[in-house]
């Protein structure tokens, strides 16, 4: 009886969502496109309407990774796709945008609207994310994935190759210069840049991937790690979602300049034959936080940061 009462509520809660979503829908978006990214034809106001909605529906943050992820397909690619602000004194692009995307922004902004529940708390989650405590700026954002963007974001998700790979697992150390990234920019002040650093990461090489297949989890995110460089680690970020008939690949990539979906068998074989690839890290959400109708506040990340 209650068990049907539940699977009752959850689908009148998203009925109810999706009615939200649906009344304010501004007139224009009629002329948007069909083929454009479902995301994009969205107010924030109905953005907020879904948050809320799913936020009630007794899903846990890699199913709404699930959902949102899908919302993205068919976006253009852009390099450019979001900055630090029209304020910002070197890379002026918005803070989000729902009109283009690429890799990482792809992953961020799936990442921040599924640990929200509104949709002032997915802004302010998303720049947590973004950047080191929030604080927006050129030098405090999580530029390199492996060595800025998984450090910085211990408090949601960690490496877990080790896990996924077992015995195939392989480590691989390079040398972070921040400086050198910074003065490619043609950026002079850096004195708030963070220093040269050597790093070792765990990484599962890409001809042992379909070894270890049933060990990845619905929402995964993977970073491709290039093989022949000394001076950083990820090429790419991408996202694993677990449909009804298999793992599938979804990324924004400029090899297609879009936001699509690849079925992880295909995907792996392309991979596999691009030999500036050595393998790849696996990210997940900590379980403790994957858990149905959990959503971070913003307010909560500092005491995320400082448990242990």
């Amino acid at each position: 009886m209650y068990k049907g009462f539940k699977i009752f509520r959850n689908r009148f809660l998203f009925i109810i969502g999706m009615l939200c979503v649906i009344g304010t829908m501004p007139l224009q978006s009629a002329k948007i496109p069909e083929n454009t990214a479902f995301i994009s034809r969205l107010s924030y106001v109905q953005i907020d309407s879904m948050l809320q909605a799913n936020a009630r529906r007794d899903l846990t943050m890699t199913d709404r990774m699930a959902l949102y992820s899908e919302q993205f397909l068919g976006m253009p690619y852009s390099w450019t796709a979001t900055g630090d602000g029209e304020w910002a004194l070197y890379e002026n692009q918005p803070l989000f945008n729902f009109d283009s995307t690429n890799c990482m922004v792809y992953c961020e902004h799936v990442l921040a609207l599924s640990i929200s529940d509104s949709w002032d708390n997915f802004f302010n989650n998303l720049q947590h994310i973004r950047y080191k405590e929030g604080i927006i700026g050129m030098s405090t954002r999580n530029h390199y994935t492996m060595a800025d963007w998984l450090p910085e974001n211990i408090w949601l998700l960690n490496n877990v190759s080790q896990s996924v790979g077992g015995s195939y697992t392989k480590t691989m150390t390079r040398t972070i210069s921040h400086k050198t990234f910074f003065k490619e920019k043609g950026i002079t002040d850096l004195r708030y840049v963070k220093p040269d650093r050597t790093l070792t990461i765990d990484y599962i090489p890409l001809n042992d991937l379909y070894k270890v297949k049933d060990h990845f989890q619905n929402g995964d995110i993977i970073a491709l790690i290039f093989a022949q460089r000394d001076d950083i680690f990820s090429a790419h970020m991408a996202m694993m979602i677990k449909k009804k008939d298999g793992f599938y690949i979804r990324e924004a990539s400029n090899s297609k300049w879009t936001t699509f979906e690849t079925a992880w068998d295909p995907w792996l074989k392309s991979v596999q034959n691009r030999k500036k690839y050595a393998g790849i890290a696996v990210m997940r959400i900590h379980s403790e936080l994957n858990t149905p109708n959990r959503v971070i506040l913003p307010w909560e990340i500092k005491t995320l940061r400082n448990t242990p």
